[in-house]
C-alpha cells in the first residue's frame, strides 16, 4: 500500500474573503481600519473590492458583493507546485488547480478546497506574486524608563490622529462542532504546529492555535486557530499594525468614526498580542494587534485550561458574546 502523501508545506497566511450586502458600507469601514484599496473588478455582475497593507503581500482582504453577509474562507501560500497537486488530489471537495486571472492582484494558482467538519472554504495559493512596500510614514520613537533615557533632550512625541496602517493578515480563526475532528485533519495534512492547546475542567482539548513548522524561522504563535462550539462560524481575522501608539490612535479614529468596538484595547494571555477587536457594519469582527510573540519548531506546545482570565493580561473585561458558547 502506498504511503500516505506528505503534508502540505504552507509558507504564509496571505488574505481572507467577506460577502457583504451592503459593499458600500464595509469598503468605508475597511479604509477607516487601515487598508488601502488595489482594485475593484466586476465579473459576471460580482462586484469584488480588493485591499492590501503597507506590507509586501499584494492584498489582504477581498469585499465581495452579495445577497448575504458570510465569510468565504481564508488563503495560504504554498511552498511548490507539487503541494497543490497533492491539494488537488486528497483534500476534501477540492477543485483542481485552477488560475487566479490577471484580475485578482498578484495572480497565481490555486486551488480551493472544504474544511471537513463545517463546510467553510479554504484557498492554497501558489505562483503569486509580491510587490514593493508602501511608504506609509510610521514612528520608530523610542521610548524612555525612569532609570533608562533613551530619548534624545528637548526631543518631544506628536502625533496624528489617523486609521492604523495595515501591515500584513497575521491570523484568522473560526468556531468547529467538532474540536478533535477538525485537529487531526489540519495537524496530519498541513505543517501546522499546535503552540497553544487549550483543554476543558476535564482535561478535554477545545481550542487549538495553530503555528506554521518553518524548521528554524520565526513565525508568528499562530496564523489560525479553531474553539469547539455548538454551531460553525468565523470567528474574526487579525491584522498586524506597526505599534502601539499607531494602534491607539487607530481606536480613537474608529470610536469617532462611531464603529462598534468589541473588546479592546488589552493583552493577551496566548501569543502575548496587545490587541484590539471591532464590529464592521455587517457584524464580523477584525482585530488589529502589534507586540506578538515570534516562535520556531524548538519551541513545545503548551497546554492550559479555558478560563475567562487567561485570555488577558489587562484591559476591559471579556464581552460575554466574545467566546464560544459551551455544548
Amino acid at each position: 500500500m502506498a504511503g500516505a502523501p506528505r503534508k502540505i508545506q504552507l509558507v504564509r497566511l496571505a488574505h481572507v474573503y467577506y460577502m457583504y450586502k451592503n459593499l458600500e458600507k464595509a469598503v468605508a469601514f475597511l479604509n477607516d481600519f487601515g487598508f488601502t484599496e488595489v482594485k475593484r473588478t466586476s465579473d459576471n455582475n460580482i462586484d469584488k473590492v480588493y485591499f492590501r497593507g503597507y506590507g509586501s503581500e499584494p492584498w489582504l482582504i477581498c469585499a465581495i458583493k452579495a445577497g448575504v453577509n458570510r465569510f468565504c474562507g481564508a488563503g495560504f501560500v504554498i511552498e511548490s507546485e507539487e503541494d497543490l497537486q497533492i491539494a488537488a488530489d486528497t483534500l476534501p471537495r477540492a477543485s483542481g488547480i485552477y488560475e487566479l486571472g490577471k484580475d485578482v492582484p498578484g495572480g497565481g494558482k490555486c486551488v480551493t478546497f472544504h474544511d471537513p467538519v463545517d463546510d467553510y472554504l479554504m484557498h492554497l495559493v501558489y505562483g503569486q506574486e509580491t510587490v514593493a512596500m508602501l511608504d506609509v510614514p510610521l514612528p520608530h520613537e523610542a521610548v524612555n524608563y525612569p532609570t533608562e533615557k533613551n530619548r534624545p533632550v528637548n526631543k518631544t512625541q506628536r502625533f496624528k490622529k489617523r486609521p492604523a496602517p495595515v501591515h500584513k493578515l497575521g491570523h484568522f480563526g473560526v468556531r468547529t462542532t467538532n474540536f478533535a475532528k477538525a485537529h487531526e485533519f489540519y495537524s496530519s495534512h498541513f505543517n501546522f504546529l499546535a503552540s497553544d492547546l487549550i483543554h476543558d475542567a476535564e482535561g478535554v482539548d477545545r481550542t487549538v492555535f495553530y503555528r506554521l513548522d518553518r524548521g528554524e524561522d520565526e513565525v508568528d504563535h499562530h496564523v489560525f486557530f479553531f474553539a469547539e462550539g455548538p454551531s460553525y462560524m468565523i470567528h474574526h481575522s487579525s491584522f498586524e499594525t506597526h505599534d502601539f501608539d499607531t494602534q491607539v490612535l487607530g481606536h480613537d479614529w474608529l470610536r469617532e468614526k462611531g464603529y462598534k468596538n468589541c473588546w479592546g484595547v488589552g493583552r493577551h494571555v496566548v501569543g502575548s498580542q496587545i490587541f484590539d477587536y471591532w464590529y464592521d457594519p455587517c457584524g464580523f469582527i477584525m482585530e488589529h494587534y502589534v507586540d506578538g510573540d515570534l516562535v520556531d519548531a524548538t519551541e513545545p506546545t503548551h497546554r492550559s485550561e479555558a478560563s475567562a482570565d487567561s485570555l488577558h493580561v489587562w484591559g476591559p473585561d471579556v464581552p460575554g458574546d466574545f467566546l464560544p458558547a459551551k455544548y
